[in-house]
């Protein structure tokens, strides 16, 4: 590997000293380092500049230094081109990211002599239609929520699949969820876990006021579309909770698999469950404190 891409989330703590000692080690072992023209910038290696465009192009990986939501949001800007992503974790949870930080350069050492592997994910694709016309498209990796706004009613959501009517969901809101998102708002509305090797889509209500309306998974290649009937109060829908749209009374919200894969290097030696009970049970105690 001879060009490595940073994307840095600059908010984090001790980010500029830490992505100096990365750009060292990077070139004292003849690997080139591209950074962001705006973070190179603003940490004093300018000289690394370039643009996001011109990085996820040249860069043979990107690494991406933050916590889950800048993993997302690097996501989303690499996977349509194709390029393998890491994250090295300075946030809390990290169920994205592969890296802790104690661990980076025993990590980045299995990352240049090649002892590493592809995990393909699924990722989704959002189209909000008013009135029979695209007024909006969303790529995500986690998830899309169409959920009521802080002062709003129950809002009611007609749900189909295929075509199919699923149900007439009186709720908070609808998660339609990947296998990667069933760690995130999904689990925690009461939706199931599932290992990221599959391929389908999970539909969960938010706190549904009716007693028989349950999760459900569907096939990969499944059309969902959800009707808004509400007519009062805000009604949003959120892409991996960062990119925010109102929606109308009416609109529709179609939901499928997106195109590309996101690509994500996974170092020898760790594994989905691995991961899982670690995080888990670190999320347990931080609640119990």
């Amino acid at each position: 590997m001879n060009t490595v891409g940073l994307m840095v989330n600059l908010k984090k703590k001790g980010v500029a000293r830490l992505v100096g000692e990365i750009v060292c080690w990077l070139e004292d072992r003849g690997c080139k380092a591209l950074v962001e023209e705006a973070a190179a910038g603003a940490i004093g290696l300018a000289r690394l500049g370039t643009t996001q465009n011109s990085l996820v192009e040249q860069a043979e990986c990107v690494i991406v230094l933050g916590g889950d939501g800048t993993l997302l949001r690097a996501t989303r800007r690499v996977a349509s081109v194709g390029t393998p992503i890491i994250g090295v974790n300075l946030g809390h949870l990290g169920f994205l990211t592969e890296i802790d930080l104690p661990e980076i350069l025993p990590a980045l050492e299995k990352l240049l002599s090649g002892h590493y592997l592809i995990d393909e994910r699924m990722m989704l694709e959002a189209h909000v239609y008013r009135e029979g016309q695209v007024i909006k498209q969303f790529v995500g990796l986690n998830d899309a929520v169409i959920t009521k706004g802080a002062f709003a009613r129950l809002i009611i959501l007609e749900t189909h699949v295929n075509e199919q009517y699923v149900n007439t969901y009186p709720a908070d809101g609808l998660i339609v969820a990947s296998p990667t998102g069933s760690t995130a708002y999904s689990l925690s509305a009461g939706g199931p876990l599932v290992t990221p090797d599959l391929d389908l889509m999970l539909i969960t209500p938010i706190c549904p006021h009716t007693l028989w309306a349950r999760p459900l998974a569907v096939a990969p290649d499944s059309v969902i579309k959800v009707v808004i009937l509400s007519s009062q109060g805000e009604v949003k829908l959120t892409m991996d909770g960062q990119h925010g749209f109102r929606l109308l009374q009416h609109d529709e919200v179609v939901l499928n698999r997106a195109p590309k894969k996101a690509k994500f290097i996974r170092l020898q030696g760790r594994g989905f469950f691995d991961v899982l009970r670690k995080k888990l049970k670190e999320e347990s105690v931080r609640t119990c404190e």
